[in-house]
């Protein structure tokens, strides 16, 4: 039985390689739910009766870069508070590239040699959630529910898989609206608080620049999931029922079909572009002038004062339809595998979560899942402030194992539909059962 399970993870290791370029676009305190100082001193307390006989090494993977802030904090302040207030634990931290990490999960555990605590991209939770390797910690950890309702509920439901929680929420992001000032005054545009206002000011900020150049109103460096859902579930769509058993009746219902019609139309009237080979990068597209609006991560805002450090521009939340406004959430999770010391990696998994932890990741531009550091002035004079909003009716790709399968044939259908003229609602048709299928 053990022979046969490991060549099942390994075939799927290797199915699921090929699909790591799919996920790419993920990827690029005090309250009352949190510990006072005198809890803290108090699970200290705890930590000291109950430590190991023995000095224990905990394994933890993860892929914030070798030579970034978060991994020059992570070691030099995280891992030390945590051993000191945790005696008889140390942590054997080790940095691998966001694919590596994927590919190196799945051949571990295959051979059975799976760290201890691992830093999970949330597409990856379904994924390594169905190989039968990580713990349901709601199940297997008495204070779950306590300490889990300190973290944002809309971050938490990338852990849960059916029933159970596999992770905890680590860090989030999102995207929200960008435009360009100085295009919206010259056109007269307000900033457009609704998906027909969006809609209207993308068409008329089109067209010729003093310079002859074509103009275009937004842009989308892709056409995938994470590209399209901000902008159907906005406008009242979806992808599936709520429990993600079901495409058919949501993925081509009346309003997924009207917003990615919208989108459709604004293509064909030169409004929309920055998805096809040979179209101007994102960054350098609105840097110029030749972009007036996109939606976009706080990554933007850096890579803005990088390269165009003069350019004028303002933020806003993804204008609301029917559906209100929602944009999509990114993030990572962090979870233990079936084969690790429980009791340390709980311990360490809910350090990384607390409130000094999060509020110390912010000082590097990571932004917070606990809700008591969300609250902290470094928080809210955190260059990602502006989407602090946007974080909180942000919605999470469906966390089912095959949405990898499910986003690239929804990349499929979309591209037909807006670059080729597809029937929108022929299109979704045809992929509705397939994805109901894929969903079983």
């Amino acid at each position: 039985m053990k022979k046969a399970k490991g060549k099942k993870i390994l075939a799927f290791a290797l199915s699921a390689a090929t699909m790591l370029t799919a996920l790419a676009a993920c990827s690029k305190q005090t309250s009352e739910n949190s510990p006072s100082s005198a809890d803290r001193q108090g699970n200290q307390k705890t930590s000291q009766t109950n430590a190991p006989k023995e000095t224990v090494t905990l394994n933890f993977w993860h892929h914030y870069s070798a030579q970034s802030p978060e991994n020059e904090t992570l070691t030099k302040v995280l891992i030390p508070k945590f051993e000191k207030e945790n005696p008889g634990y140390k942590i054997n931290a080790t940095s691998y590239e966001w694919a590596k990490l994927h590919d190196k999960v799945l051949v571990s555990a295959n051979a059975h040699t799976l760290p201890d605590v691992a830093r999970l991209d949330i597409a990856w939770v379904p994924e390594f959630q169905k190989l039968n390797i990580l713990v349901p910690v709601d199940k297997e950890m008495s204070d779950f529910s306590q300490y889990s309702s300190s973290l944002l509920e809309n971050a938490m439901s990338t852990a849960k898989i059916g029933a159970n929680y596999y992770a905890l929420a680590l860090n989030t992001n999102t995207k929200i609206l960008f435009y360009n000032k100085n295009a919206l005054k010259q056109a007269n545009v307000p900033v457009p608080k609704t998906m027909e206002d969006f809609a209207a000011a993308a068409k008329k900020l089109s067209g010729k620049n003093s310079g002859g150049q074509q103009v275009w109103g937004c842009t989308e460096p892709a056409l995938a999931g994470w590209n399209v859902l901000p902008y159907i579930w906005s406008m009242g769509g979806e992808i599936t029922n709520s429990d993600y058993t079901k495409a058919s009746g949501y993925l081509n219902g009346p309003k997924t079909v009207k917003a990615l019609q919208m989108l459709a139309d604004l293509y064909k009237n030169k409004a929309l572009t920055g998805f096809s080979s040979g179209d101007i990068p994102m960054t350098d597209g609105f840097g110029t002038g030749r972009y007036a609006m996109l939606l976009e991560g706080s990554w933007k805002i850096s890579e803005l004062k990088g390269a165009y450090p003069a350019f004028s521009y303002g933020t806003a939340d993804v204008p609301a339809g029917d559906g209100g406004s929602h944009s999509v959430l990114g993030g990572e999770d962090i979870g233990m595998f079936s084969s690790a010391n429980k009791e340390g990696a709980w311990k360490f998994m809910k350090f990384m979560t607390s409130e000094f932890a999060q509020e110390e990741m912010a000082k590097c531009g990571l932004i917070p899942v606990n809700k008591a550091a969300l609250e902290s002035t470094t928080v809210k004079e955190a260059s990602f402030a502006p989407f602090l909003n946007a974080i909180k009716n942000a919605k999470a790709r469906p966390p089912v194992a095959k949405w990898t399968e499910i986003d690239n044939q929804l990349t499929t259908a979309v591209t037909s539909i807006i670059k080729d003229g597809a029937d929108a609602q022929k299109t979704l048709d045809t992929l509705a059962p397939k994805v109901d299928e894929l969903l079983k």
